[in-house]
Protein backbone atom coordinates (compact mmCIF):
# COMPACT_ATOMS: atom_id res chain seq x y z
CA UNK A 1 0.00 0.00 0.00
CA UNK A 2 2.74 2.42 -0.97
CA UNK A 3 4.57 4.27 -3.70
CA UNK A 4 7.56 2.02 -4.25
CA UNK A 5 10.80 2.30 -6.17
CA UNK A 6 11.83 -1.22 -7.20
CA UNK A 7 15.45 -1.67 -8.21
CA UNK A 8 16.98 -4.54 -10.13
CA UNK A 9 19.97 -4.72 -7.79
CA UNK A 10 22.46 -6.66 -9.95
CA UNK A 11 21.70 -4.58 -13.05
CA UNK A 12 21.89 -1.26 -11.15
CA UNK A 13 25.15 -2.15 -9.44
CA UNK A 14 26.63 -3.29 -12.75
CA UNK A 15 25.71 0.08 -14.23
CA UNK A 16 27.36 1.95 -11.36
CA UNK A 17 30.55 -0.04 -11.80
CA UNK A 18 30.58 0.50 -15.56
CA UNK A 19 30.31 4.27 -15.08
CA UNK A 20 33.01 4.29 -12.40
CA UNK A 21 35.31 2.15 -14.54
CA UNK A 22 34.91 4.46 -17.54
CA UNK A 23 35.21 7.70 -15.52
CA UNK A 24 38.57 8.20 -13.79
CA UNK A 25 38.27 10.58 -10.84
CA UNK A 26 34.50 10.13 -10.62
CA UNK A 27 32.80 12.32 -7.97
CA UNK A 28 29.36 10.88 -7.14
CA UNK A 29 26.75 13.48 -6.22
CA UNK A 30 24.23 12.86 -3.42
CA UNK A 31 21.93 15.83 -2.96
CA UNK A 32 18.31 16.86 -2.57
CA UNK A 33 16.12 13.79 -2.31
CA UNK A 34 19.03 11.56 -3.25
CA UNK A 35 17.63 11.09 -6.77
CA UNK A 36 14.81 9.13 -5.15
CA UNK A 37 17.13 6.75 -3.28
CA UNK A 38 17.97 9.07 -0.30
CA UNK A 39 21.39 10.60 0.23
CA UNK A 40 22.26 8.12 2.97
CA UNK A 41 21.80 5.16 0.63
CA UNK A 42 23.85 6.85 -2.11
CA UNK A 43 26.68 7.56 0.34
CA UNK A 44 26.83 3.87 1.23
CA UNK A 45 26.87 2.95 -2.45
CA UNK A 46 29.69 5.44 -3.15
CA UNK A 47 31.64 3.80 -0.33
CA UNK A 48 30.98 0.43 -1.98
CA UNK A 49 32.41 1.73 -5.27
CA UNK A 50 35.55 2.95 -3.50
CA UNK A 51 35.98 -0.37 -1.69
CA UNK A 52 35.63 -2.16 -5.03
CA UNK A 53 38.80 -0.36 -6.15
CA UNK A 54 37.29 2.36 -8.34
CA UNK A 55 38.82 5.85 -8.48
CA UNK A 56 36.16 7.39 -6.25
CA UNK A 57 37.75 9.58 -3.57
CA UNK A 58 35.26 12.38 -3.02
CA UNK A 59 31.49 12.48 -2.53
CA UNK A 60 29.68 15.71 -3.40
CA UNK A 61 26.59 17.02 -1.61
CA UNK A 62 24.45 19.98 -2.53
CA UNK A 63 24.42 21.92 0.74
CA UNK A 64 26.06 21.96 4.16
CA UNK A 65 22.82 20.77 5.73
CA UNK A 66 23.15 17.49 3.82
CA UNK A 67 26.52 16.59 5.36
CA UNK A 68 25.16 14.75 8.44
CA UNK A 69 23.23 12.29 6.24
CA UNK A 70 26.38 11.14 4.45
CA UNK A 71 29.39 11.82 6.70
CA UNK A 72 29.03 8.60 8.73
CA UNK A 73 28.35 6.46 5.68
CA UNK A 74 31.21 7.66 3.48
CA UNK A 75 34.82 7.72 4.69
CA UNK A 76 36.44 9.86 2.00
CA UNK A 77 36.46 13.57 1.24
CA UNK A 78 33.24 15.60 1.09
CA UNK A 79 32.68 18.40 -1.42
CA UNK A 80 29.84 20.89 -0.90
CA UNK A 81 28.64 22.18 -4.27
CA UNK A 82 26.78 25.26 -3.03
CA UNK A 83 29.40 27.98 -2.46
CA UNK A 84 30.28 28.84 1.13
CA UNK A 85 28.80 32.08 2.46
CA UNK A 86 29.76 33.94 5.68
CA UNK A 87 26.59 32.92 7.53
CA UNK A 88 27.31 29.20 7.11
CA UNK A 89 28.76 27.74 10.34
CA UNK A 90 31.81 25.55 10.01
CA UNK A 91 31.30 21.84 10.79
CA UNK A 92 32.75 19.80 13.62
CA UNK A 93 36.50 19.00 13.38
CA UNK A 94 36.01 15.36 12.37
CA UNK A 95 34.01 16.47 9.32
CA UNK A 96 36.01 19.68 8.70
CA UNK A 97 39.22 17.78 7.96
CA UNK A 98 37.47 15.89 5.15
CA UNK A 99 35.48 18.86 3.87
CA UNK A 100 36.22 20.72 0.63
CA UNK A 101 34.45 24.09 0.38
CA UNK A 102 33.39 25.60 -2.92
CA UNK A 103 34.25 29.32 -2.93
CA UNK A 104 32.83 31.60 -5.61
CA UNK A 105 33.75 35.09 -4.32
CA UNK A 106 37.14 36.48 -3.30
CA UNK A 107 35.62 38.20 -0.26
CA UNK A 108 34.17 34.91 0.95
CA UNK A 109 37.59 33.30 0.58
CA UNK A 110 39.09 35.95 2.90
CA UNK A 111 36.40 35.41 5.52
CA UNK A 112 36.58 31.61 5.32
CA UNK A 113 40.36 31.58 5.77
CA UNK A 114 40.11 34.03 8.64
CA UNK A 115 37.76 31.56 10.34
CA UNK A 116 39.73 28.45 9.32
CA UNK A 117 43.24 29.18 7.99
CA UNK A 118 43.66 25.52 7.04
CA UNK A 119 40.43 25.19 5.07
CA UNK A 120 40.36 23.11 1.92
CA UNK A 121 38.78 24.90 -1.05
CA UNK A 122 37.98 24.70 -4.73
CA UNK A 123 37.65 28.00 -6.53
CA UNK A 124 34.56 28.22 -8.73
CA UNK A 125 34.95 30.12 -11.99
CA UNK A 126 31.91 31.73 -13.60
CA UNK A 127 30.77 29.80 -16.69
CA UNK A 128 28.20 30.57 -19.36
CA UNK A 129 25.60 29.13 -16.98
CA UNK A 130 26.05 32.29 -14.83
CA UNK A 131 24.94 30.82 -11.54
CA UNK A 132 27.97 31.14 -9.24
CA UNK A 133 31.62 31.87 -9.84
CA UNK A 134 34.52 34.30 -9.96
CA UNK A 135 35.60 36.40 -12.90
CA UNK A 136 39.18 36.17 -14.18
CA UNK A 137 40.03 39.29 -12.15
CA UNK A 138 38.58 37.73 -8.99
CA UNK A 139 40.74 34.65 -9.53
CA UNK A 140 43.77 36.94 -9.38
CA UNK A 141 42.41 38.42 -6.14
CA UNK A 142 41.89 34.90 -4.77
CA UNK A 143 45.51 34.09 -5.59
CA UNK A 144 46.65 37.10 -3.53
CA UNK A 145 44.45 35.99 -0.61
CA UNK A 146 45.83 32.46 -0.73
CA UNK A 147 49.43 33.66 -0.75
CA UNK A 148 48.70 35.33 2.59
CA UNK A 149 47.29 32.06 3.96
CA UNK A 150 49.93 29.41 3.24
CA UNK A 151 48.10 26.90 5.47
CA UNK A 152 45.09 26.78 3.15
CA UNK A 153 44.76 23.85 0.79
CA UNK A 154 43.57 24.64 -2.72
CA UNK A 155 42.04 21.56 -4.34
CA UNK A 156 41.61 23.13 -7.77
CA UNK A 157 39.09 24.80 -10.07
CA UNK A 158 35.33 24.12 -10.13
CA UNK A 159 33.25 24.55 -13.30
CA UNK A 160 29.49 24.05 -13.50
CA UNK A 161 28.55 23.96 -17.16
CA UNK A 162 25.10 24.28 -18.76
CA UNK A 163 23.20 21.38 -20.27
CA UNK A 164 22.33 21.14 -23.94
CA UNK A 165 24.81 23.73 -25.17
CA UNK A 166 26.82 21.57 -27.56
CA UNK A 167 30.58 21.20 -27.23
CA UNK A 168 32.12 22.76 -24.11
CA UNK A 169 35.80 22.32 -25.02
CA UNK A 170 36.42 25.92 -26.03
CA UNK A 171 34.83 27.35 -22.90
CA UNK A 172 36.59 24.93 -20.56
CA UNK A 173 39.97 25.58 -22.17
CA UNK A 174 39.54 29.34 -21.75
CA UNK A 175 38.53 29.02 -18.12
CA UNK A 176 41.34 26.62 -17.24
CA UNK A 177 43.79 29.03 -18.85
CA UNK A 178 42.41 31.81 -16.64
CA UNK A 179 43.13 29.64 -13.61
CA UNK A 180 46.67 28.98 -14.79
CA UNK A 181 47.26 32.69 -15.42
CA UNK A 182 46.08 33.58 -11.90
CA UNK A 183 49.04 31.58 -10.52
CA UNK A 184 46.99 29.89 -7.82
CA UNK A 185 49.27 28.18 -5.32
CA UNK A 186 47.82 24.77 -4.68
CA UNK A 187 48.40 21.06 -4.69
CA UNK A 188 49.91 19.38 -7.70
CA UNK A 189 48.64 18.07 -9.92
CA UNK A 190 45.81 20.61 -9.70
CA UNK A 191 42.29 19.32 -10.27
CA UNK A 192 39.43 20.61 -12.40
CA UNK A 193 36.06 19.65 -10.90
CA UNK A 194 33.56 19.63 -13.77
CA UNK A 195 30.00 18.67 -14.65
CA UNK A 196 28.09 17.92 -17.84
CA UNK A 197 31.05 16.99 -20.02
CA UNK A 198 30.90 14.01 -22.35
CA UNK A 199 33.40 11.18 -22.09
CA UNK A 200 34.98 12.32 -25.37
CA UNK A 201 35.35 15.90 -24.08
CA UNK A 202 37.00 14.65 -20.90
CA UNK A 203 39.45 12.51 -22.89
CA UNK A 204 40.37 15.52 -25.04
CA UNK A 205 40.90 17.77 -22.04
CA UNK A 206 43.06 15.19 -20.29
CA UNK A 207 45.30 15.03 -23.37
CA UNK A 208 45.47 18.83 -23.63
CA UNK A 209 46.16 19.45 -19.93
CA UNK A 210 48.40 16.61 -18.89
CA UNK A 211 49.45 18.37 -15.67
CA UNK A 212 45.81 18.56 -14.45
CA UNK A 213 43.54 15.87 -13.11
CA UNK A 214 39.88 16.06 -14.09
CA UNK A 215 37.23 15.09 -11.54
CA UNK A 216 33.81 14.79 -13.23
CA UNK A 217 30.82 15.16 -10.91
CA UNK A 218 27.91 12.88 -11.73
CA UNK A 219 24.45 12.47 -10.25
CA UNK A 220 21.72 11.71 -12.77
CA UNK A 221 23.98 9.84 -15.19
CA UNK A 222 25.38 7.68 -12.40
CA UNK A 223 22.38 6.85 -10.23
CA UNK A 224 19.63 7.04 -12.88
CA UNK A 225 21.59 6.24 -16.04
CA UNK A 226 20.03 2.79 -16.55
CA UNK A 227 16.30 3.40 -16.27
CA UNK A 228 15.64 -0.20 -17.19
CA UNK A 229 16.90 -1.18 -13.74
CA UNK A 230 14.27 1.00 -12.06
CA UNK A 231 10.52 0.54 -11.78
CA UNK A 232 8.07 2.65 -9.79
CA UNK A 233 4.76 1.13 -8.69
CA UNK A 234 1.71 2.23 -6.73
CA UNK A 235 -0.89 0.09 -5.01
CA UNK A 236 -4.56 0.14 -5.99
CA UNK A 237 -6.32 0.98 -2.72
CA UNK A 238 -9.96 1.03 -3.86
CA UNK A 239 -12.14 0.68 -6.96
CA UNK A 240 -15.59 2.29 -7.37
CA UNK A 241 -17.94 1.90 -10.35
CA UNK A 242 -19.53 5.17 -11.52
CA UNK A 243 -22.16 6.15 -14.05
CA UNK A 244 -22.23 9.33 -16.07
CA UNK A 245 -23.11 12.24 -13.77
CA UNK A 246 -22.12 10.52 -10.50
CA UNK A 247 -20.30 12.87 -8.13
CA UNK A 248 -17.00 11.97 -6.47
CA UNK A 249 -13.98 13.51 -4.78
CA UNK A 250 -13.32 16.55 -2.64
CA UNK A 251 -14.65 18.94 -5.26
CA UNK A 252 -17.76 17.06 -6.22
CA UNK A 253 -16.78 16.52 -9.82
CA UNK A 254 -19.03 14.33 -11.92
CA UNK A 255 -18.11 11.36 -14.06
CA UNK A 256 -18.12 12.28 -17.79
CA UNK A 257 -19.26 8.77 -18.67
CA UNK A 258 -19.55 5.35 -17.10
CA UNK A 259 -16.44 3.65 -15.81
CA UNK A 260 -14.54 3.31 -12.56
CA UNK A 261 -12.80 5.62 -10.12
CA UNK A 262 -9.58 4.10 -8.85
CA UNK A 263 -7.90 5.20 -5.63
CA UNK A 264 -4.15 4.58 -5.81
CA UNK A 265 -1.27 5.26 -3.46
CA UNK A 266 0.88 8.34 -4.09
CA UNK A 267 -0.04 12.00 -3.77
CA UNK A 268 1.35 15.47 -3.33
CA UNK A 269 3.42 14.39 -0.30
CA UNK A 270 5.31 12.10 -2.68
CA UNK A 271 5.62 14.74 -5.40
CA UNK A 272 2.84 13.27 -7.56
CA UNK A 273 1.28 16.01 -9.66
CA UNK A 274 3.95 18.54 -8.66
CA UNK A 275 5.70 18.93 -11.99
CA UNK A 276 8.99 20.82 -12.21
CA UNK A 277 9.62 22.96 -15.32
CA UNK A 278 11.50 20.96 -17.95
CA UNK A 279 13.06 23.84 -19.85
CA UNK A 280 12.13 22.17 -23.13
CA UNK A 281 11.75 24.81 -25.86
CA UNK A 282 10.75 22.78 -28.91
CA UNK A 283 7.50 23.43 -30.78
CA UNK A 284 6.32 19.93 -29.87
CA UNK A 285 6.90 20.59 -26.17
CA UNK A 286 5.03 23.90 -26.31
CA UNK A 287 2.11 22.23 -28.08
CA UNK A 288 2.05 19.54 -25.39
CA UNK A 289 1.91 22.21 -22.69
CA UNK A 290 -1.03 23.91 -24.42
CA UNK A 291 -2.84 20.60 -24.80
CA UNK A 292 -2.33 19.76 -21.13
CA UNK A 293 -3.64 23.18 -20.19
CA UNK A 294 -6.75 22.60 -22.26
CA UNK A 295 -7.36 19.23 -20.63
CA UNK A 296 -6.93 20.80 -17.19
CA UNK A 297 -9.58 23.39 -17.98
CA UNK A 298 -12.20 20.70 -18.54
CA UNK A 299 -11.04 18.45 -15.73
CA UNK A 300 -9.08 15.89 -17.73
CA UNK A 301 -5.41 15.77 -16.78
CA UNK A 302 -3.13 12.91 -17.74
CA UNK A 303 -1.66 11.27 -14.66
CA UNK A 304 1.71 9.50 -14.35
CA UNK A 305 -0.11 6.24 -13.52
CA UNK A 306 -0.17 3.63 -16.27
CA UNK A 307 -2.51 0.63 -16.43
CA UNK A 308 -1.84 -1.99 -19.10
CA UNK A 309 0.70 0.36 -20.68
CA UNK A 310 -1.66 3.32 -21.03
CA UNK A 311 -1.43 6.47 -18.91
CA UNK A 312 -4.73 7.17 -17.18
CA UNK A 313 -6.43 10.46 -16.33
CA UNK A 314 -6.63 12.02 -12.89
CA UNK A 315 -10.25 12.09 -11.75
CA UNK A 316 -9.33 15.17 -9.66
CA UNK A 317 -6.09 16.75 -8.38
CA UNK A 318 -3.99 14.39 -6.26
CA UNK A 319 -4.61 14.23 -2.52
CA UNK A 320 -1.76 14.26 -0.02
CA UNK A 321 -1.06 10.52 0.01
CA UNK A 322 -3.43 9.08 -2.57
CA UNK A 323 -4.73 9.92 -6.03
CA UNK A 324 -8.03 9.25 -7.79
CA UNK A 325 -8.01 8.09 -11.41
CA UNK A 326 -10.80 7.74 -13.93
CA UNK A 327 -10.92 4.50 -15.89
CA UNK A 328 -13.51 4.50 -18.72
CA UNK A 329 -15.86 1.58 -19.31
CA UNK A 330 -14.36 -1.20 -21.38
CA UNK A 331 -10.93 -0.96 -19.76
CA UNK A 332 -9.57 -3.75 -17.62
CA UNK A 333 -10.23 -2.92 -13.99
CA UNK A 334 -7.31 -3.78 -11.67
CA UNK A 335 -7.95 -5.52 -8.39
CA UNK A 336 -7.58 -3.86 -5.01
CA UNK A 337 -4.02 -4.60 -3.88
CA UNK A 338 -2.65 -4.80 -7.43
CA UNK A 339 0.44 -2.74 -8.30
CA UNK A 340 0.35 -0.37 -11.27
CA UNK A 341 3.25 1.42 -12.93
CA UNK A 342 3.99 5.10 -12.30
CA UNK A 343 6.18 7.35 -14.42
CA UNK A 344 7.84 9.90 -12.18
CA UNK A 345 10.61 12.45 -12.16
CA UNK A 346 12.99 10.85 -9.68
CA UNK A 347 14.50 14.11 -8.44
CA UNK A 348 11.09 15.38 -7.30
CA UNK A 349 9.63 12.17 -5.89
CA UNK A 350 9.70 10.83 -2.33
CA UNK A 351 9.10 7.09 -2.23
CA UNK A 352 7.56 5.21 0.68
CA UNK A 353 9.85 2.27 0.01
CA UNK A 354 12.93 1.50 -2.03
CA UNK A 355 13.16 -2.25 -2.66
CA UNK A 356 16.24 -3.90 -4.14
CA UNK A 357 16.21 -7.32 -5.72
CA UNK A 358 19.19 -9.56 -5.00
Amino acid sequence: MSLTLRVDGPRWRAHLESVAEATPGLVPVAKGNGYGFTNARLARRAQWLAERGHDVRTLAVGTYLELPDVAQRWSGDLLVLTPWRPWVPLPEPEVARRLVHTVSRAEDLRLLLDADPRARVVLERMTSMRRHGMSARELWEAGDVLRRHPGARVEGLALHLPLGQGNHLGEVSRLVNDYVAADIAGHHPPAVWVSHLSREELDTLRSQYGDFTFRPRSGTGLWLGDRGALRVTATVLDVHPVERGDAFGYRGRTAPKSGHVLVVSGGTAHGIGLEAPTGEQSIKARATTLAKGGLDAVGFVRSPYAIDGKQRLFAEPPHMQASMLFLPAGSRVPEVGEDVDVRVRFTTTAFDRVVFSD
